[in-house]
């Protein structure tokens, strides 16, 4: 690694991080004066505030902005080499384009690495721990929703190829339902139906504990009729798949969330299309962190009349139109029958090829 090197490296990693310290601090400050007077109703001191609830809504926020931390970083700090004439005396020292944009590359490389391990453990994590405290202590007065409320209502979905169950209710927080209904088909026939007048997941032994138990096993002849008090049984489906509300996603980590995509498939879940759009947003946003960085290095390296206004005006206006164009197209994967993959990464291949052109379009 070369002096150069080292100095646009220093200048990349300082600028983004400044910038990273800068607005995670703004948006705190601006949640504190929303959420004041929840925390003082919770009654909670201001460390158990910060550890439980800010520990992971910071992750949770700076994961969401970190592409565009990222971005304004460098049009910020190529644009004032470029207007201090650093970019020109680089390139007249011999120094080719495409040598000049390598620090920049692998300062891209390395922040969307760090981004990709983030999402795929730390953020989920964070998220939860976000998510589990704004339940308790900061939506208390909300109205209720068909998403927010903790109590679901006429479950239906599918344990395996053969399996159906449904509940008429249950709530999230106890764990606990009732009326659970499960049927087992074979070659289009009925051959067990097991129902239950309520239940609720036993955190000790990890199964279901099932009250007032009556099994039919339905012969070719002749049936078999079997009344139980209590029951515990394992079934495929564990009490953080009977959530079923809009934020459940963010809250797993990749892992889970891979599995509970397998599980969501096999049942033929109308979600499914959300989750899978979920799975890889999670390797195509620090995936635009890489492309981001190359068009902010490509653009700002020209030194132009406005010096940084006018390159942070046109990143802001490219980060809009990304924002944009992801959400237009996450819209028609999660609503309609465009491909959850395509979705994700659809943002990246069109600006991966804006990038080849602004190269082959810069004054080298």
């Amino acid at each position: 690694m070369k002096k150069i090197d080292r100095y646009i490296l220093s200048k990349y990693f300082s600028t983004f991080f400044f910038c990273l310290i800068l607005f995670t601090a703004i948006v705190v400050v601006v949640d504190i004066s929303e959420k004041t007077e929840d925390f003082s109703r919770s009654g909670l001191s201001a460390y158990r505030i910060f550890y439980d609830y800010y520990l992971g809504f910071i992750p949770h926020i700076d994961a969401m902005l970190f592409p565009l931390f990222v971005f304004i970083s460098v049009i910020f700090f190529t644009s004032k080499m470029a207007g201090r004439s650093e970019v020109v005396a680089i390139l007249s020292s011999g120094v080719s384009f495409k040598r000049f944009l390598l620090p920049f590359f692998v300062g891209g490389l390395t922040l969307s690495l760090l981004l990709w391990m983030g999402n795929q453990y730390l953020v989920p994590q964070a998220n939860r721990k976000w998510a589990d405290f704004e339940k308790k202590y900061t939506n208390l007065g909300a109205a209720p929703s068909p998403t927010r409320s903790t109590y679901k209502q006429n479950i239906y979905f599918r344990i395996d190829s053969n399996t159906y169950a449904s509940i008429k209710g249950y709530d999230t927080i106890s764990k606990s339902g009732t009326n659970l209904a499960v049927l087992t088909f074979k070659q289009n026939k009925l051959v067990y139906n097991l129902r239950a007048m309520n239940f609720h997941w036993d955190t000790t032994k990890n199964k279901w504990a099932l009250n007032n138990v009556l099994e039919r096993n339905l012969l070719a002849q002749s049936e078999q009729v079997k009344f139980s008090g209590t029951k515990m049984i394992s079934y495929s489906f564990k009490p953080i798949d009977l959530r079923k509300d809009d934020y459940i996603k963010d809250q797993m980590t990749t892992k889970e969330l891979d599995a509970f995509i397998v599980l969501e498939r096999m049942r033929g879940s109308e979600m499914l299309n959300t989750l899978e759009v979920e799975r890889n947003n999670r390797d195509a946003i620090p995936a635009s962190v890489l492309i981001l960085t190359m068009i902010g290095a490509i653009l700002a390296s020209k030194k132009v009349r406005g010096g940084s206004g006018f390159h942070l005006a046109l990143g802001v206006l490219l980060s809009v139109t990304y924002i944009l164009f992801s959400r237009f197209t996450i819209v028609f994967a999660t609503k309609g029958n465009f491909s959850p993959w395509l979705a994700a990464w659809i943002p990246n291949i069109f600006f991966g090829l804006l990038v080849i052109y602004l190269y082959k379009k810069a004054p080298k």
